[in-house]
């Protein structure tokens, strides 16, 4: 999982209400801080394990009233706390993206996408549901169409990082996928290109589009100026996948990213979007 999908959610920008932007940017430091644990630095596979167990029990102090560890404290644990309390956040959805961070670490292929949607229900799903509660919206189609935004939006940020996953040693392409394109997980992690590859890629990042318009229609359930930076999310995960149709799926060459010249088609987007 990369830290820019993180990027990819509205973190108290001017568009969030003032009242929310410290529980928006309490998330936010709370899952960017947690994904730094599980991939920056040198530290060993065991040594991040036991940064998250540790990380996971100042998350569960600050839950029961008590003093989380001085370690996080001051930058994601103080906030947080009062966040938790004034906002009753739910803690589940919060562990959840804990237990995606663990397994990013332990498991590195998929067998097929029940699997990995499995995993986006953890490390992308509660994201979005967490923004959702902050806004009292808790509808069972609107959590719905959360999910498929926020799953949509992870499964983009893999289509579009093939060359960094590989080399990395992840493989979040399904098993069945590949192989229906005669492709191994070598293939991936050596990034070869070439005809199966984008095929393969052409596949998924439809996948991925199917997801994201299913969702969209959320951006009429999120009232004011919320509702416009949701456009914004949607446009710009549509957009990636627009690249990598235009470059000819051939993100396992090169990565694909959104450029200050994009930003004059995703705002003239954003004001004509529509939704089914």
């Amino acid at each position: 999982m990369s830290i820019e999908h993180y990027e990819n959610f509205p973190v108290a920008s001017w568009l969030c209400p003032p009242r929310l932007r410290p529980a928006v940017a309490a998330i936010y430091h709370f899952a960017r801080t947690a994904d730094d644990l599980a991939d920056e630095g040198d530290a060993t596979t065991e040594q991040r394990l036991a940064d998250l167990a540790a990380y996971r029990a100042d998350l569960r102090a600050i839950a029961a009233g008590k003093t989380p560890s001085p370690r996080w404290a001051t930058r994601v644990f103080e906030p947080l706390a009062a966040v938790l309390a004034r906002h009753r956040l739910p803690l589940p959805l919060l562990e959840d993206l804990l237990d995606a961070f663990e397994q990013d670490l332990r498991k590195t292929r998929y067998a097929d996408r029940a699997e990995l949607l499995d995993y986006c229900r953890r490390s992308a799903n509660p994201v979005g549901r967490l923004l959702l509660h902050l806004y009292g919206i808790d509808d069972p189609l609107a959590l719905r169409r959360s999910d498929m935004i926020c799953t949509s939006l992870q499964l983009i940020n893999f289509w579009q990082d093939f060359t960094r996953d590989g080399p990395n040693g992840r493989v979040y392409a399904p098993q069945e996928d590949l192989a229906r394109h005669d492709l191994t997980p070598d293939d991936l992690l050596a990034c070869r290109d070439g005809a199966p590859a984008r095929a393969l890629v052409a596949e998924l990042c439809a996948w991925a589009e199917r997801l994201m318009h299913e969702g969209a229609p959320l951006v009429r359930q999120i009232p004011g100026r919320a509702g416009w930076e949701l456009r914004g999310v949607v446009q710009g995960g549509l957009r990636i996948l627009e690249k990598i149709r235009l470059m000819q799926y051939a993100s396992l060459s090169r990565r694909p990213a959104l450029t200050a010249l994009d930003a004059p088609p995703l705002f003239w987007r954003v004001l004509t979007m529509k939704t089914p």
